[in-house]
């Protein structure tokens, strides 16, 4: 993930083993808000959040009150996958005020191409 805060720029990457990319995209928007609300950004700031995967910003924006409503299940009432880091980041959600934006990936967007960079690079360590 990259965090930008008044023009700065930090880079955050990390890795898990056994995961799936889908939950490997949740865990970074997670990561990045954990660390703006542990830096201090205030309850209701203003924010917007980047990432190339639909599944992340459609389920945030559309699906999560669904879920929510049919007791963590899907329309096809299966359970909902990575339950936990949608909780988190519905709460995180909640307490920011996030425009959720996609973009698609590999199309040359400077900082997602930054955020596939360290993807592989925490992939390879």
């Amino acid at each position: 993930a990259v965090i930008l805060i008044d023009g700065r720029e930090e880079r955050l990457s990390g890795a898990e083993l056994l995961t799936t990319n889908n939950r490997m995209e949740l865990s970074a928007a997670l990561f990045a808000l954990e660390k703006l609300q542990k830096k201090g950004i205030a309850k209701g700031t203003a924010m917007q959040l980047t990432s190339d995967s639909q599944y992340l910003k459609n389920g945030i924006t559309t699906w999560i009150q669904s879920w929510k409503k049919n007791g963590w299940k899907t329309a096809n009432k299966q359970p909902v996958k990575n339950k936990d880091l949608w909780e988190a980041l519905d709460a995180l959600n909640a307490f920011f005020s996030i425009e959720w934006k996609w973009v698609k990936g590999h199309a040359g967007h400077h900082y997602n191409e930054i955020c596939d960079e360290l993807a592989r690079k925490a992939m390879d360590d």
